[in-house]
């Protein structure tokens, strides 16, 4: 019965990493677009 615990908590621990590094990786994907379109909007301007 202890080893299913220690399974189980490996198994959630595993998976709270996954949606932190998913998170992350949404956040970089997010930042690029802004940090496309403040580029395209200066660049704009400047025209």
């Amino acid at each position: 019965m202890a080893s299913l615990a220690l399974t189980l908590a490996d198994i959630q621990t595993e998976g709270r990493d996954v949606v932190i590094g998913m998170l992350i990786v949404g956040l970089i994907i997010v930042g690029v677009i802004v940090l496309g379109e403040l580029a395209g909007r200066i660049s704009s301007r400047n025209k």
